[in-house]
């Protein structure tokens, strides 16, 4: 390999290696001791023998060299770049975990998202909004507490999801219950204006803001919206469901809690912490209900 080294009085130095073939390496090398070496190669089975080959090398070569003073080797797994199916998502407290996806079953731009319908050998197919993990065929535990879309969405998930959404779907109108694919805020205000009540509001349009104030998030205002329109059409004795957020956010968690003490009614609030198995973190979900006058 061909070696091109660059030296910092202060900052340490760094070293890079070019072969022929396109395959690179960086070593970097920091003034506390910390030594960082990134391999990158092609995803061919030969290029990919040769790099566990040399990074065992190189691993045995520093041992070798710093006399056995080394107090901790950590190799990552290989990262694959430009694939045709993207495996890498951030979870909502900023983790990023790898997903075994292996296939892209439904692919479609509504006018509202991008949505996309993969498949996981872990979790079977996986629906992704606007490149966030949404709902998987493993995830009963979030199917059980909430559930809502635009007609392409449910047009994906009612043929690609059906172990989680199972025939609900199918018709968008039955003996009680019916499904309105529209903008839910001036439908909600039609039936604030009418009178009408209802025992149960769902809320799954989007997740707390990650914001540290609902000052720099517009998002906060939708939501605070939102919940007042909801709390209109609630029955005195109904309850509302919603998500929170990753249970690590306990900040914005915190603020989605002050903005339940600023609605047009007073109102109680319980929470359940549920295992989403695709998200791959534990998610909060929060039932609120119409605080009664004398209580």
């Amino acid at each position: 390999m061909t070696e091109t080294l660059h030296s910092w009085q202060d900052h340490g130095c760094l070293a890079t290696y070019t072969r022929e073939n396109g395959s690179f390496a960086t070593v970097r090398i920091y003034p506390r001791g910390v030594v960082l070496v990134d391999f990158q190669c092609s995803d061919e089975p030969e290029e990919k023998v040769s790099a566990k080959h040399l990074l065992n090398k190189i691993e045995e070569k520093m041992v070798e060299t710093l006399h056995n003073d080394i107090s901790q080797v950590k190799r990552l797994p290989a990262i694959g770049r430009g694939a045709s199916v993207d495996r890498y998502w951030p979870t909502a407290d900023g983790r990023l975990v790898e997903y075994d996806i292996d296939e892209i079953v439904y692919s479609k731009d509504s006018p509202y998202q991008n949505i996309k319908i993969l498949h996981s050998k872990q979790f079977g197919n996986i629906l992704i909004l606007n490149g966030d993990v949404n709902l998987a065929e493993s995830d009963l535990a979030y199917t059980q507490a909430i559930m809502g879309s635009d007609q392409m969405v449910i047009d994906g998930c009612k043929k690609y999801m059906r172990k989680t959404c199972g025939d609900v779907l199918d018709n968008l109108k039955g003996d009680c219950y019916e499904i309105l694919v529209e903008d839910c805020v001036p439908v909600l205000k039609m039936y604030a204006k009418e009178g009408r009540t209802f025992d149960y509001v769902i809320n799954d349009l989007t997740a707390v803001p990650i914001s540290t104030s609902p000052e720099e998030d517009s998002t906060w205002e939708f939501l605070h919206l939102i919940l007042d329109l909801s709390m209109k059409v609630l029955k005195q004795d109904g309850k509302y469901f919603t998500q929170g957020n990753c249970v690590n956010l306990t900040e914005a968690l915190t603020l989605f809690e002050e903005q339940l003490s600023m609605l047009y009614c007073p109102v109680k609030f319980s929470k359940e912490i549920v295992c989403v198995p695709s998200y791959m973190e534990l998610w909060v979900f929060y039932t609120v209900w119409k605080k009664r006058l004398n209580s």
